[in-house]
């Protein structure tokens, strides 16, 4: 055995999920305190703030400012950001010798802990860079449009989708149809809205369908605005590259064909992982990536074409992953609406804030947003936005996409503290 193979094993040792040789467990046990556990209920969890306050130790939070922008990519927390930094020393030492022997069959751990999350066999499930290529794959490769057909999306949907949609339309010779949401609304609300644009759009072919919006954090009904979609002949693309992580679900809840995902958000894996998504029995609607070849359509990977990618980032998904379910997905979710909750029961009160978004529980997740009222240019929201963070020291963005104007974005992380909130609290009381 050669000391190059010797020093490779025992770096690979090292981390915390590779090719099965430690569980990421027994490497958080012995590299950070353990996380804690508890007997309570998520929804009691989601308020005590002794359990959170024991969570943000495994992460490094930056001083000088109250950061509620946490919806543009995850902070890692301690243990997966020093399992990244040891897997990148093992790729950056071995180089192609490990890339060319064992990366395919590491980076299938990564596969399969992905597909366990997320209930659905691992056959099911490709890795991408991120949700934006995963969804590229699916838009441009997608072979049903026909001239005349109709393409659909939604106001609240990722803008960059959007405009996506909009060229695939215009390649292809078909018709693309933005319609609007409610700028506050309740699940049965966004159901009725997508039942009757279904229903009354002509030769609808493909519709875009967002979990949860990037806008101001709205839940969709998915699983029954897309079983209604099935019974009118449409195909549905599901953008879940927000949700995964700050809601709590399964695919099988969702019950879609087709869905993209990013993990460098609210799963914390490194920045650039995404996932693809393709139900058993549907590749046959989306071709393989141009030079690639699958001709008995069974084969998700062949659908996208990496090349060579940060290989250290997918091989310490399993850990992301790993620390998730630690925390527990369901008192993660509880706990990120419980802060969006607190700040917006109270702005609702302040005459002059319109909170965008949910107005019911089922629609909500701890993403958030809020305007001055009457104030939806692009320029008064930058403004709102330059004003919080520099004179009450409250971190937040403009989102400028929502049919009924521009707002700001409210995103807290699980190491958020109810006194940073009441900090936004503060704030949106001297905006008056």
């Amino acid at each position: 055995m050669s000391a190059q193979l010797i020093s490779r094993r025992q770096l690979l040792q090292q981390s915390l999920f590779l090719s099965g040789s430690l569980l990421s467990a027994q490497a958080l046990a012995t590299q950070w305190p353990a996380l804690p556990d508890s007997s309570m209920s998520a929804a009691d969890l989601a308020r005590s703030e002794a359990y959170w306050q024991s969570i943000s130790a495994f992460y490094k939070k930056a001083g000088g400012i109250v950061n509620l922008e946490h919806g543009y990519w995850g902070k890692m927390s301690l243990p997966v950001e020093q399992s990244y930094i040891t897997l990148t020393e093992m790729v950056n030492q071995q180089l192609s010798y490990y890339a060319r022997k064992d990366w395919y069959r590491d980076a299938q751990g990564a596969v399969d802990a992905i597909a366990k999350s997320l209930a659905v066999p691992a056959e099911e499930i490709a890795l991408t860079r991120n949700a934006t290529e995963a969804m590229h794959n699916l838009l441009f490769q997608y072979k049903g449009i026909q001239p005349g057909d109709t393409l659909l999306w939604a106001d609240i949907d990722y803008p960059a989708f959007q405009r996506t949609m909009a060229a695939v339309a215009e390649q292809r010779g078909a018709k693309g149809v933005e319609m609007t949401l409610p700028a506050q609304a309740n699940k049965q609300q966004l159901l009725d809205v997508y039942k009757d644009k279904i229903r009354t759009t002509a030769n609808l072919k493909l519709m875009l369908l967002t979990h949860a919006s990037n806008q101001h954090g709205l839940i969709l009904p998915v699983a029954e605005i897309a079983a209604f979609a099935r019974q009118h002949g449409v195909d549905v693309i599901c953008d879940c590259a927000q949700s995964w992580g700050l809601i709590d679900f399964t695919l099988p809840e969702l019950n879609v064909d087709w869905a993209v995902f990013n993990l460098h958000k609210w799963i914390g894996s490194p920045v650039g992982v995404g996932a693809l998504y393709m139900r058993k029995g549907t590749l046959n609607k989306v071709a393989p990536y141009p030079g690639e070849s699958d001709p008995d359509n069974v084969l998700v990977h062949k659908r996208v074409h990496m090349a060579t990618s940060n290989f250290a980032a997918f091989l310490a998904v399993p850990d992301a992953i790993q620390f998730h379910n630690k925390v527990g997905p369901a008192a993660k979710m509880a706990r990120l609406k419980y802060l969006r909750e607190h700040w917006v029961s109270q702005a609702r009160k302040m005459s002059h804030i319109e909170v965008l978004g949910a107005t019911d529980n089922a629609s909500a997740s701890g993403m958030g947003a809020f305007r001055i009222a009457g104030q939806t240019s692009r320029e008064q929201i930058n403004a709102l936005q330059q004003r919080l963070e520099k004179e009450f020291g409250v971190f937040t963005v403009g989102r400028h996409d929502l049919a009924s104007g521009s707002c700001i974005r409210v995103t807290p992380q699980v190491f958020t503290t109810l006194k940073e909130i009441d900090m936004l609290v503060a704030a949106l009381a001297k905006l008056a």
